[in-house]
């Protein structure tokens, strides 16, 4: 039925090329690309069906138009850096491309996660009549679109909303991280901020907690961030007063991490070093074991939800919506650990949904501005069903 070239070759690449080829009625050619031609190789050697791939500097407008006039997709899935996202964007205005992504462009010099860049895209993309997903991993994107499932069958009015990320998998090394460090370090180091009451709060990097009872896993103290996703919800999720993010971190990462920090190697200002510019947490990446390598020896689960309350038929409503995946069960599959999986299955459904037409507009949508519907049926079909629990 369609095209689609996947940019960039990471552990959430390589899910995305896995589930892609899992449905060969909706996608009947799969192109893989990245800098690193070895890293498309390797995923393109698990498969059981051909795929192309492609070496490209997705930093390169040039490059990536030329590899997408030569590969011709329905659409660009954009799993590279953030850093990326305008570049890729700006490749598919000019080649006349759907562009669809699972996190919201950065820029390199500044930890700030915010979607305005590729919300300035509005009118570019409607006006040449094409489509730009924004969003469409786990958190952010199926945690979106739970909400906007909510909002269409669950609820008459929608007061606050927890959206608690955990991960109790062990990977047995001192310290890693479970996706790109660079982004999770910076993540995860920035302050904290919430919407309530029409307004932006702002709290100290992992100052506030609480603890909850994760279906799957059991009780765990989850920390509050700030993530892009609630930028858009507070928009999009009419009425709702409070949006707040949790994720869950173990006492060995925090102390590690607190360690890291003071010494200055989470620092993203260029220093000098024996005649070169180098970026500590650049550096500290590569000293870090790559993410995609945690598949085998990763063990345990992951449970991500939204913590929904409001009104429904004039009474009180309390739910969790919510994911467990498993690591090992999808490593079997997909040869990789859960975060990457999480991530990667939702942005083949939602190129799934574009291809098809299911999913069609022009200009640039996060993903709970969309129907959930036909991707809430999607995520129990490819790997990531999904429940309700109705709360107290």
């Amino acid at each position: 039925m369609g095209k689609v070239l996947i940019i960039g070759a990471g552990g959430v690449g390589g899910v995305v090329t896995h589930k892609c080829a899992q449905v060969p009625d909706v996608f009947e050619e799969i192109t893989l690309a990245s800098r690193t031609i070895g890293r498309c190789e390797k995923i393109r050697d698990q498969l059981s069906r051909p795929i192309g791939i492609a070496a490209v500097d997705a930093d390169k407008v040039a490059e990536t138009v030329a590899l997408i006039k030569r590969v011709k997709p329905d659409v660009v899935v954009n799993v590279a850096l953030p850093y990326q996202d305008l570049a890729i964007m700006d490749a598919c205005l000019e080649t006349g491309v759907d562009y669809l992504d699972t996190a919201n462009y950065e820029p390199p010099d500044e930890a700030k996660f915010c979607y305005k860049w590729q919300w300035d895209y509005q009118e570019r993309f409607k006006k040449a009549g094409l489509m730009a997903v924004l969003g469409s991993g786990f958190d952010p994107g199926v945690t979106n679109i739970f909400c906007a499932y909510a909002q269409k069958h669950l609820f008459d009015e929608i007061n606050t909303i927890d959206i608690l990320d955990a991960n109790a998998g062990d990977h047995g090394h001192p310290f890693a991280t479970n996706f790109n460090p660079e982004i999770n370090i910076r993540e995860v180091t920035a302050r904290g901020k919430y919407f309530e009451e029409g307004k932006w709060l702002k709290t100290d990097p992992l100052s506030v907690q609480m603890t909850f009872d994760f279906p799957g896993i059991g009780p765990k103290k989850a920390y509050l961030m700030y993530h892009e996703e609630l930028e858009s919800l507070a928009k999009n999720i009419r009425g709702v007063r409070r949006i707040r993010f949790w994720m869950t971190f173990s006492d060995n990462y925090l102390k590690h991490l607190e360690v890291l920090q003071n010494v200055g190697m989470t620092g993203i200002e260029p220093v000098e070093f024996e005649g070169h510019q180098i970026v500590p947490l650049q550096f500290l990446k590569k000293l870090l074991p790559d993410p995609a390598s945690l598949g085998p020896r990763t063990k345990g689960k992951t449970c991500i939800g939204c913590l929904i309350e409001g009104l429904k038929d004039g009474k009180p409503r309390k739910l969790f919506i919510y994911n467990v995946c498993d690591h090992q069960e999808c490593y079997r599959e997909v040869q990789s650990q859960a975060i990457s999986y999480t991530t990667g299955v939702p942005a083949m459904i939602g190129a799934m949904l574009m291809v098809t037409g299911v999913w069609k507009g022009a200009g640039v949508f996060n993903v709970e501005e969309l129907d959930p519907d036909p991707f809430m049926d999607k995520l129990n079909l490819h790997g990531l069903p999904w429940h309700i629990l109705e709360m107290a």
